[in-house]
């Protein structure tokens, strides 16, 4: 039960419109959302752009639904009562001061329940047009978890490392392609180095909510191309209604790839960018080798037995050495042959896998794979 929330009791809210999630996610593309949850349940996860006005602290929800549990609920009320009575006009101003331009707001807490119901109708007594969640929070993530279910069609960029697969998603989404990046999302690179200069990565619940915020606006994009039928800004003229994705391990850090979705990228055609060892290895020097040295060796460390003991002394020593090149050129050799297994332990690789054979490293590249789609969609069916 969601504790907090017996406010409802003295918050007889008869203005306050509840409503279900497609129309509160739709509202929220354009108004501001409240988290009235407490702020170690916000910290956790949230909805992307909800704002943390927190009903209760992590300490006074944990008493109120102590005494709830362990007394009545006609306690826990009084215990909540004591606790948001002060706080009431805080709330408003704060409110006030953060939707300067909207009066319409949109509140939720985990289950739709008193918390929403309280804060709301404080904020409606106030004159707030106040939205609210039907099932709360909860809702919203049983939505993220249905999302990766549907059926999306997909192109994977595929790669050895080095092949500039990220800035490549960057130059499709400029010319007009529907384009989800997946590691800016996770806030990681998906190797052993990928944390390395980078923010902390979100929490599983966090990444997954962000990804089916991501996906439904790359949806949104396509309905909205489909009914207008306008040309994109591409200098090739053909687009892809389907969606790219980087080729990646189900794990990017410390979070994972739904498996829905994870399932779904693993059937979907993979344009492999066959791009020489060297221009690899000159392209990941300026981006890798002004990192940190030492969390460059700890990496190292982190992958020596896979690496083997002697590849990954000899790597660390001339990183020492700052024989930068040297060193990479151990490294990417190693990832090379891990991505070679993963990009064939496929069911129907042989079909899958379709080579573009790239002199560089490139945003040219992304002409290339745009015309390579544009080919295979012209082949006759088997």
């Amino acid at each position: 039960m969601s504790l907090p929330l017996y406010l409802v009791k003295f918050a007889p809210t008869v203005a306050v419109h509840r409503i279900h999630i497609d129309e509160f996610l739709e509202l929220a593309k354009t108004n501001p959302v409240f988290d009235v949850r407490s702020p170690g349940e916000y910290n956790h996860a949230h909805m992307p752009g909800a704002l943390s006005l927190p009903l209760f602290t992590d300490e006074e929800r944990k008493q109120v639904g102590t005494a709830y549990k362990q007394v009545s609920r006609e306690k826990a009320i009084k215990i909540g009562l004591d606790y948001f009575g002060p706080k009431m006009r805080k709330m408003v101003e704060e409110v006030e001061a953060l939707a300067t331009d909207s009066r319409l707001i949109l509140v939720y807490c985990w289950r739709g329940g008193m918390r929403s119901g309280a804060v709301s109708w404080l904020l409606d007594m106030y004159g707030f047009n106040v939205y609210t969640l039907i099932g709360g929070y909860k809702k919203f993530r049983n939505h993220v978890l249905d999302s990766f279910k549907l059926p999306y069609q997909l192109n994977i960029i595929g790669g050895y490392t080095g092949s500039g697969k990220t800035e490549l998603l960057k130059t499709l989404k400029e010319k007009g392609e529907l384009v989800i990046d997946l590691e800016n999302i996770a806030s990681h690179k998906g190797s052993a180095f990928g944390a390395i200069g980078l923010p902390e990565q979100p929490t599983q619940e966090m990444f997954e909510n962000l990804l089916s915020c991501e996906m439904s606006d790359v949806r949104c994009e396509q309905a909205k191309n489909e009914v207008t039928g306008e040309e994109l800004t591409s200098d090739i003229s053909h687009h892809t209604s389907r969606i790219w994705l980087e080729d990646e391990s189900q794990r990017i850090g410390l979070v994972n790839i739904p498996g829905d979705l994870w399932r779904n990228m693993r059937r979907s055609p993979v344009f492999f960018l066959d791009i020489p060892f060297e221009e690899r290895l000159k392209h990941i020097i300026p981006e890798y080798g002004v990192l940190d040295p030492e969390k460059l060796i700890a990496a190292i460390e982190r992958i020596s037995q896979k690496l083997g003991h002697l590849n990954a002394k000899t790597a660390i020593l001339l990183l020492k050495e700052e024989k930068i090149s040297e060193s990479f050129a151990i490294l990417l050799k190693y990832y090379d042959k891990f991505y070679f297994r993963s990009l064939h332990n496929r069911e129907q690789a042989e079909a899958l896998i379709h080579t573009v054979k790239c002199n560089t490293v490139s945003p040219e590249n992304a002409n290339l794979l745009i015309r390579e789609t544009s080919l295979l969609q012209q082949k006759p069916l088997a």
